[in-house]
């Protein structure tokens, strides 16, 4: 198989592109640490959980929201559940699965850090692209994303992250 290099654009643009996803990912969450005790990926439980119907989600469904594997979800569902901001609860259709809910404590935590968190994302990224960038970033975004999930696309839907089995008997989540 012959090595299809990158050329020196798209070398210079996936370079662009890490420097930058490294940079605002650092800068994010430095802020939600300072602001509430919590990376960013826990901050994402929460607003996720904030945007559903009785602020509760199977917790595969929320992974797959996520981008994440189960087994990393369950961590930081563990972590956020010990700090009172979720419960879990037995999902009544399914006895191996189990249900992620935003607590009022995870509610309040949330609504505090949004308006550092929003500021940041603003400051750091949308401050500095025009409107025409901002819809080329959703487009260029969402057809990867794309790529990944369509029938067709280069990973096999056991491959993506909320689909992965950490072990042979795993499946709790």
């Amino acid at each position: 198989m012959t090595t299809r290099w990158l050329t020196p654009e798209e070398q210079r643009a996936w370079r662009a592109y890490v420097a930058g996803y490294l940079l605002l990912d650092d800068a994010i969450d430095r802020q939600l640490q300072q602001e509430a005790g919590m990376p960013h990926l826990y901050y994402s439980i929460l607003a996720n959980l904030s945007e559903i119907p009785e602020r509760r989600l199977r917790m595969t469904d929320l992974a797959e929201r996520l981008k994440i594997t189960r087994s990393r979800l369950t961590y930081a569902v563990t972590r956020l559940e010990k700090d009172g901001l979720l419960r879990r609860e037995n999902c009544r259709w399914d006895k191996r699965g189990s249900i992620a809910v935003l607590t009022d404590e995870g509610m309040a935590v949330l609504e505090a850090t949004a308006p550092g968190h929003v500021e940041t994302v603003r400051s750091m990224l949308f401050d500095r692209l025009t409107p025409e960038q901002v819809g080329q970033l959703e487009e260029i975004f969402t057809q990867v994303a794309r790529g990944f999930q369509e029938d067709g696309g280069e990973a096999a839907p056991e491959d993506l992250p909320w689909r992965r089995r950490s072990s042979p008997c795993s499946g709790t989540s």
